[in-house]
């Protein structure tokens, strides 16, 4: 009988231990405030949310909803006034900026709105630079396969003044899963391009997302862009008010 409990003891520290791995991001209690001219505002109010590895989900909302705010968050940019936020079971709040900073470099990729590329950089360069700094081996290599995946390959030598605003954001795409990060934030990857840039930057995303297995929180207004999400969280006035989960 107690080899029975023994093991039915092993089994749940087990089970326990699994389902935290599985857990790259666990938000609890997040509240953000800013604090002005005698007056708060409150951009953020009681964020509970976890987030399990592989899913790529959806952050929508109004502007002013708050969504930015909490990629912000996530990604160690900003402090919370109160909460915790951990990744991969380590809580953010309690590091420096020199352990942030190598806690980015090591699990975190980014896309943004306006692409945020190196203008006096080639295309190869911009994505290799990121992979050097990093110290990915075979970094030169890795970045031209991501090109080519990208549909760049022609591209490969050419500036980013040189590439069209759907090209620009493939390349950092690119540059963003070319150091294989267990997450990437996107904040309104789609917000400047036309529906056909859109699309065709999605399913790279997707193919992406699904050849890397890296967790994918993407930030947009736009219902459509939402859609192709595993899982849309619906974000008003600093609130959680929708959840969608994924269908099994």
């Amino acid at each position: 009988m107690q080899a029975y409990f023994y093991y039915i003891i092993i089994f749940f520290i087990f089970l326990q231990i699994t389902i935290e791995d599985s857990i790259v991001i666990q938000i609890n209690g997040l509240n953000k405030s800013l604090f002005g001219g005698g007056h708060t505002v409150n951009i953020l109010n009681g964020i509970d949310l976890v987030i399990p590895s592989g899913q790529f989900v959806a952050i929508t909302g109004a502007s002013g909803s708050g969504k930015t705010t909490l990629l912000s968050l996530i990604a160690g940019l900003d402090e919370p006034t109160e909460g915790n936020i951990k990744i991969n079971g380590q809580d953010i709040t309690k590091l420096n900026e020199d352990e942030l900073a190598e806690l980015r470099s090591q699990h975190f990729g980014f896309i943004f709105q306006n692409f945020n590329l190196i203008p006096t950089l080639t295309a190869l360069e911009n994505v290799a630079l990121s992979a050097e700094l990093n110290g990915t081996n075979e970094s030169r290599k890795k970045s031209i396969e991501l090109l080519n995946l990208a549909g760049l390959v022609n591209r490969n030598h050419h500036y980013p003044s040189q590439l069209s605003g759907g090209e620009q954001q493939r390349l950092a795409l690119a540059r963003a899963f070319i150091n294989e990060p267990s997450i990437v934030l996107a904040d309104e990857p789609t917000g400047n391009l036309d529906s056909q840039n859109s699309k065709r930057i999605l399913d790279l995303m997707i193919d992406l997302h699904r050849n890397k297995k890296s967790t994918i929180a993407l930030v947009t207004h736009e219902p459509d862009v939402a859609k192709k999400a595993e899982r849309t969280i619906v974000m008003d006035d600093g609130k959680i008010i929708q959840d969608s989960m994924p269908t099994v």
